[in-house]
Order: structure tokens, then sequence, then C-alpha cells
């Protein structure tokens, strides 16, 4: 058999091929009039929220459904959901009081973890004073909490004064890892399923959080905010009010038990939710470094080695919290683009060209 004759059948096979189905819900809008120019990423694009904060919305293991934090009717604060991609459906799975953050599932999916302030208090936590600058609240009610993926069974996981969230699970469901202020500051340390065996992994002055592992758990990619002299004392005393402030933040990695820590972007303004590539060769974050002091987030690729970023995205708005599904075709991500109303943030999936 030659090998033209070979390729030919290879090619005929491909054109034979069914077309590849996107994770999205009947409910979900053809939107490629929104890709922007530039954004060569993204081979098509779908929203699949219209109205409100949609936001951090995070792949089940199998690829159906996506756990979101959202404001709904009813709901002034964010709760956790729930979306099964095949139906469209969209349950509330946390306890529809206070507030809560970081929904992740684990546990071949039979789990979900998400933080929650509902035990401090059913109402929402104070909103924040902007007369100071922008600042982010790191409430003190905040608690780890685990529960089954329809939201029953709910049980703690952390117990200490202060703030414990921004949770995520490693891809063999065996470690969480978390930022917490229960030493003073805002750390990050690991877990294992049922909240024991906590280790610390960073322990610089200065702000350590929203951390992730890479797809084979030997590596954590993590924001991090490392003042100095009065930038440190007006930090601390932001934390002692349970606020951050985030204008300068920049992307780190370390190994899974905290050695190793690399500074991987340079970047002014601020830089957060990163994610790692599914060849763990690149980081995808969102920064507002061609604005520092504007509102404009845009998503980035940079190698893990560090580099120059690659934008990913042009909208003149927010784009931020992205993450590859399981199979590494689809990216989900949250964005004001297309919003009716000005400063809506809603969920989208775009089909990832490389």
């Amino acid at each position: 058999m030659s090998l033209l004759f070979v390729a030919a059948l290879v090619m005929q096979a491909r054109s034979n091929a069914a077309p590849v189905r996107a994770p999205l819900p009947p409910t979900a809008v053809a939107v490629d009039s929104l890709i922007r120019g530039g954004e060569s990423h993204f081979a098509n694009l779908w929203q699949l929220t219209f109205g409100g904060e949609n936001a951090e919305a995070y792949w089940s293991g199998d690829g159906t459904r996506l756990i979101l934090q959202a404001t709904r009717a009813g709901y002034p604060c964010d709760q956790e959901f729930v979306l099964d991609l095949r139906t469209g459906d969209l349950d509330r799975v946390s306890t529809g009081t206070g507030r809560t953050t970081c929904g992740y599932f684990y546990d071949h999916d039979r789990r979900i973890l998400f933080s929650s302030t509902h035990l401090a208090s059913d109402s929402c936590p104070p909103t924040p004073d902007h007369s100071q600058g922008y600042v982010w609240p790191v409430s003190e009610g905040y608690d780890v909490f685990t529960a089954k993926a329809d939201g029953s069974g709910i049980t703690r996981l952390t117990n200490s004064p202060g703030y414990d969230a921004e949770s995520t699970v490693s891809v063999d469901g065996k470690r969480i890892v978390f930022t917490s202020v229960r030493d003073g500051d805002l750390e990050i340390y690991t877990m294992n399923v049922d909240g024991t065996d906590v280790k610390r992994l960073t322990h610089e002055p200065g702000y350590d959080g929203g951390p992730f592992f890479s797809r084979d758990g030997k590596w954590i990619v993590y924001r991090a905010q490392h003042p100095a002299d009065s930038a440190l004392a007006d930090y601390r005393a932001l934390l002692a009010r349970h606020l951050v402030r985030p204008s300068q933040m920049d992307l780190w990695v370390m190994r899974a038990d905290g050695s190793g820590k690399r500074r991987v972007t340079h970047d002014p303004g601020a830089s957060f939710a990163p994610y790692f590539t599914p060849d763990g060769k690149s980081i995808l974050y969102s920064s507002n470094r061609d604005n520092p002091r504007g509102r404009n987030f845009d998503l980035f690729l940079v190698p893990v080695g560090g580099g120059t970023p690659q934008r990913v995205t042009t909208d003149e708005s927010f784009d931020g919290f992205p993450m590859f599904s399981p199979d590494g075709r689809w990216l989900a991500f949250c964005s004001n683009r297309g919003a009716a109303v000005r400063g809506e943030t809603n969920l989208f999936i775009a089909e990832w060209r490389r």
C-alpha cells in the first residue's frame, strides 16, 4: 500500500468523522459576533448566562457541568450554582444564605467544594468602603465546605478564625489547596480532602492566594502581592479591617510541597485567576497590565518559565476566570462583553484554537 494511498484514507476518514460537539446547554447562544479583532485563539464563541453577576465557572471532571458563583433573584449575594450543560438546568447547591465563592468539583464529580460565610451570618457580608480606593473584602466569616454534588450533606472543613477560601482540588482528588489568614497573613495551605494534615506553603509578607494545581499535581500556580515599606504597612492596615488592595499582583509557581517558588510575571497592574494550559507549559490568566489603573482586564498567555505575555482577548471590558475543559478543547471564562446592562458579567465558552 503506497504512502499516498494511506494519506488519502486518513483524509477521507477525517472528512467522514462526526463534527465535534461543543458541550453546550440548549439555552446557549452563538455569539461569534462578540469575538473581537485579534482574538485568534477563539474559533467559536457561545454565551451561557444573560444578566447579573456570574463568575468563577469551573468544569466538572467529565466536562458535562460547570459550577459557578452567581447572583439570582432572591439571592443578592453570590451563591453556588451548577449548570448542567446537557439540559441547561441551573440548580443552587449552596445554602442560599451568606456569600459564597470558589466552587469546585472533585471525587469523580460526586462532591463539590466551596467557601461560604453562611455560618457567620445569614446576611451578606458588609460591602467594602471604596472611599479608600479599590479594595477586595477578605471577610472573616469564610470557611471551606464540602457537599454532595446536589448540595446535600454539607460538611465544614475549616474552623479557624478569619478567612478560609479560594480553595481548589488536585486532579487526583487527594489534596485541597486554599488561602487562609489563620496565621495572621494571607497564605496558601494544602490539606487532605477531609480537612486533615494542613500544611502551610507560603511565608512571605503579603497576599498569596488564588491557587490552582497543575494537571499532574506537581505544581501550584498562584497570585501574589509582596509589598515592602509603606506599602506593607498599608497592606497590614487594610488586612486588619479584612480588606486587600489588589492593585499590584503577579503570578508565581511553586512545587506542590511549597518548594521552588518562582515569579512568572513582572507586569504592572494586577494579574490574577491563573490556570495552567492542558499541556502544562503555559499559564492563562487575567490582567490589566496594558492599563494598570484601569478596569479593562484581558486574558493573557505566558510560558511557565516566564517571558513576554501574549494577549488572548481584546474586548474593552473585563475578561477573567479562564478554565479549560478536561479535554482541553473548550475554554470557559467570564466577561462583560456584550452586556445588556453596563457591568454585568456573563459566562462564555470558546472553542479553543491553539
